[in-house]
């Protein structure tokens, strides 16, 4: 276990390490268009990287995550195969997101700009759709291989080099060169992907069509009702947005979606790095319920072990970090901020439960929990924020966390009948104290007064983080 503890740390500083990278390549862009380009530019930035998020997740189908579990569970006889058939399927897709977004060109121009005159921008960026396809696709057998170094460095190159390129055409294309720079985000992390892919040995027999389609179904089929889940999560949070805008404002609007935004993201990261690791481990074991008991309770242990000082240094410098991300203005969020970090801590337990469903391939109940929680979030929020404001967006993501680790908890312990160690609720008490104690520091003093409680609780987390080397 202890080699195992050592493996998931290495992993997930290295893909931790990554986000930071892409985060500060992600502020810089934005920086040097808003200082070269302007407001303009920013929002064209956002509009086109919207509607290419909701093309790449409405045709690809999927396919990123739910290729990782067969890949992660397949003996190695199969290997050859299901990647054959994993890159298959990923071009495929890919060229029909192409296709199918050249024909509705007109139509993203109108629906995003309110005239057809932008069709052109839509018509080249439809390159970057095929390219993003192959590119998830390449992502997941890495992933799914547990070659988390290829990844990570593929990763950084299609972010630095994408950046390199796109320094120079803000600088003289001004406007002109957002649909370019977009391009090139995308095919420098195509080239990357392309020289460090895995080059598995071929089939000993050809695949066929038809053995494309039965493979490929097995995934294709999670992916679907992972895809639905998306677009319908998706959607509640949009309802969310044009609520808030017809009680309050656009201003009010962006508030929250900063203060999201900073929670969900630069928080979060820490997730998306310990994700990758844990659920191709996870598919692995998923025939035998006594490894996955042992994987899910160690990785609860570990994940709350890395949040709670995470959190506390994020409270402590929530202050600076809404004035370095967006400005003084934005200080009224500061209550909604650091009151959803506690949230993560509840995030942490029910995320690590809730990839054994994945993990299973089980796509119903799957559909079911998550809109299950953007039913329970949206009724939070409209309740919580008519009652106390932004604080109350705050205490909203607490109790929505709290109720959907409820719900995937039922889901685990009834559903699939495991367990976890009992030292996991008590270990959760001990997490949950002292990001609220730094919560109420920061709150009613000064956020920087709780750097005591987050150096203690980084000493606590060495600690107990050595022993489990050890």
């Amino acid at each position: 276990m202890a080699s195992l503890n050592a493996r998931i740390l290495k992993v997930t500083g290295m893909f931790g390490g990554l986000q930071v990278i892409n985060i500060i390549c992600s502020v810089v862009r934005s920086k040097l268009v808003a200082i070269w380009i302007g407001a303009t530019g920013v929002g064209l930035f956002g509009v086109l990287n919207a509607a290419l998020e909701m093309i790449n997740s409405l045709t690809q189908l999927g396919v990123r995550q739910s290729a990782v579990r067969d890949l992660a569970s397949a003996s190695k006889e199969e290997v050859p195969a299901l990647v054959c058939v994993i890159r298959r399927w990923s071009l495929v897709l890919g060229c029909i997101g192409t296709l199918l977004t050249l024909v509705c060109s007109p139509w993203l121009s109108e629906l995003s700009f309110g005239t057809r005159d932008y069709w052109w921008g839509f018509a080249l960026l439809s390159a970057t759709v095929v390219l993003s396809a192959v590119n998830n696709g390449e992502g997941a057998v890495f992933q799914g291989l547990k070659s988390f170094r290829k990844l990570a460095v593929c990763s950084m190159l299609g972010a630095v080099g994408g950046l390199a390129v796109s320094i120079p055409m803000f600088y003289i294309w001004r406007i002109d060169s957002v649909v370019p720079s977009i391009i090139a985000y995308a095919l420098m992390t195509w080239l990357a992907m392309g020289y460090y892919r895995e080059r598995i040995p071929r089939p000993n027999t050809a695949i066929t069509l038809s053995q494309t389609i039965a493979i490929g179904r097995r995934f294709m089929l999670l992916g679907i009702y992972m895809t639905v889940t998306a677009v319908v999560t998706n959607a509640i949070s949009y309802a969310f947005m044009s609520y808030l805008n017809n009680v309050g404002d656009l201003e009010t609007t962006g508030y929250y979606n900063a203060g999201f935004t900073i929670v969900n993201r630069y928080v979060g990261l820490v997730f998306t790095a310990i994700a990758m690791e844990y659920f191709p481990r996870l598919a692995s074991a998923v025939g035998s319920p006594k490894r996955t008991e042992v994987f899910v309770s160690n990785q609860i242990y570990i994940a709350l072990t890395v949040i709670v000082p995470f959190s506390l240094m994020f409270i402590t410098a929530s202050e600076l970090a809404v004035k370095l991300l967006y400005s003084g203005n934005f200080m009224v969020i500061m209550p909604f901020i650091v009151w959803a970090t506690l949230g993560t801590v509840f995030r942490a337990v029910s995320w690590c439960m809730a990839f054994v469903i994945l993990a299973r391939g089980d796509g119903r109940t799957f559909l079911l929990t998550e809109i299950s929680s953007g039913v329970v979030s949206i009724a939070l929020n409209i309740v919580f924020f008519n009652a106390w404001g932004y604080a109350g967006l705050g205490y909203a993501y607490i109790l929505w966390y709290g109720i959907y680790t409820g719900i995937v908890g039922y889901v685990y312990f009834r559903r699939y009948r495991l367990k976890i160690e009992r030292r996991i609720p008590l270990y959760l008490a001990y997490s949950l104290l002292l990001p609220c104690a730094g919560a109420f520091t920061a709150l009613n003093y000064k956020p920087v007064y709780a750097l005591p409680l987050a150096l203690a609780a980084c000493g606590v987390s060495f600690v107990m983080l050595r022993r489990k080397l050890l």
